[in-house]
């Protein structure tokens, strides 16, 4: 029988972490990192988020937002995003887009980033990246927390040359050329080029 008066720490090696806001500043997690573009009055928003994903299998792009940020009210009053995805030397034009709003409520920090017109919704894209979706807004979801989350349908999908799987080009070699930025939170990122198959069982279905 096991003596519960241990302290857990000691019987396992585990350590009691905050639960809550708190949580998510103790450990280190691998998440992605793009730019969400917004159309904003005459202008445009860009803004960097980290927890964004495909939801699903259905053509659909979410990201948590709240909303205090401009890109939730620029998603309510023009329903429609761009996703760009930075390359690992485009860090910097990364942050950027994470800087300041000041006197006007303008970003001066974006004018360091460029952009391109988006194909499909009335939008833009950072220039440069290796992968963008343009999504018409789905639905906005609130009520986890102060968060809310935010789904569009992809509209349109393009992605550079060198970019694209394919039968002439083996995963690994591809992901070790191309490099994809990842980000760290809480604050640090990281260029992941060593990749592995992933060992699926014989019986494995999606």
């Amino acid at each position: 029988m096991s003596d519960t008066s241990v302290p857990a720490e000691e019987r396992d090696g585990l350590i009691e972490v905050p639960v809550g806001a708190g949580l998510w500043e103790c450990v280190f997690m691998v998440a992605p990192l793009v730019i969400v573009g917004t159309k904003e009055a005459d202008g445009w928003d860009f803004a960097p988020k980290h927890m964004a994903m495909p939801l699903g299998w259905e053509g659909l792009y979410c990201f948590a937002c709240t909303p205090r940020h401009a890109t939730y009210r620029n998603v309510q009053s023009h329903p429609q995003f761009t996703v760009s995805f930075p390359r690992p030397e485009q860090i910097v034009e990364s942050s950027f887009a994470a800087g300041g709003r000041y006197e006007g409520d303008v970003k001066p920090a974006l004018a360091a980033v460029p952009t391109a017109a988006a194909r499909v919704v009335d939008g833009r894209v950072v220039a440069g990246c290796p992968l963008y979706l343009e999504c018409e807004l789905e639905r906005i979801v609130d009520g986890f927390g102060s968060a809310s989350l935010i789904v569009g349908r992809v509209g349109a999908a393009y992605a550079a040359r060198e970019a694209l799987r394919g039968s002439e080009v083996d995963d690994a070699d591809l992901v070790h050329r191309l490099g994809l930025l990842a980000y760290l939170p809480p604050g640090r990122f990281a260029v992941v080029r060593e990749s592995l198959s992933f060992p699926y069982p014989e019986d494995f279905r999606q």
